[in-house]
């Protein structure tokens, strides 16, 4: 529990490091990205990348949230997986809540848009979904878990690649939401007693 909550102290110092720099000026790397990739956004590329986006956004935590609040009151009779499922729903939240720093950096995006850039709040949307995801396949189906770790790391990828093609995030915003998100997510995983995962019967 020591080292996860160290790792997660140690990734939310670079979090803020990181968006306290890119606040300040814009590295070589953000406009070689979005010169290269965000380059189409009103073409196909930026077509697909909207699709991507409405799927891949804000809306899943709210449906993985109401997922999980309507399987602990299924489960209300099993007290333990209720508990469980409620835990999960406040990490979700509480990994969400990263992208509520943005005031904080009030980074421009690269082309006129409404909003700070630095977080990607999809990112950090789909982050925390995935994260929450990775924590109750741990507790609950343990052998599934490399595969849904998989599959989280293709859909922030997914997602941050949308929001780059689109020209709405820097690369440093969509990777930025990535490491405040698993910050946040092993120090609340601590804090709830999530992690270290284990079974409902140990």
């Amino acid at each position: 529990m020591r080292r996860l909550a160290a790792l997660g102290v140690l990734l939310l110092g670079l979090f803020f490091i990181l968006g306290k720099i890119v606040s300040d000026a814009t590295p070589a790397v953000d406009t070689a990205v979005a010169d290269t990739l965000g380059a189409d956004w009103q073409g196909t590329a930026g077509r697909i990348a909207y699709v991507g986006s409405l799927v891949l956004g804000p809306v899943l935590p709210v449906v993985a949230a109401l997922g999980l609040i309507v399987a602990a009151l299924v489960n209300r009779g099993r007290p333990r997986l209720m508990g469980l499922l409620l835990r999960c729903v406040l990490l979700l939240a509480v990994c969400r809540a990263v992208s509520l720093v943005k005031p904080v950096f009030d980074r421009a995006r690269p082309r006129d848009y409404p909003d700070f850039s630095f977080p990607s709040g999809h990112v950090v949307s789909v982050a925390a979904v995935g994260f929450t995801a990775v924590v109750l396949c741990a507790w609950l189906a343990g052998h599934r878990l490399r595969l849904v770790v998989v599959v989280t790391v293709l859909a922030v990828a997914a997602a941050a690649l949308c929001r780059v093609l689109l020209d709405v995030h820097w690369l440093t915003d969509v990777v930025g939401a990535t490491v405040g998100v698993v910050a946040v997510g092993l120090l609340a995983g601590v804090a709830l007693r999530l992690l270290p995962a284990r079974t409902l019967g140990g």
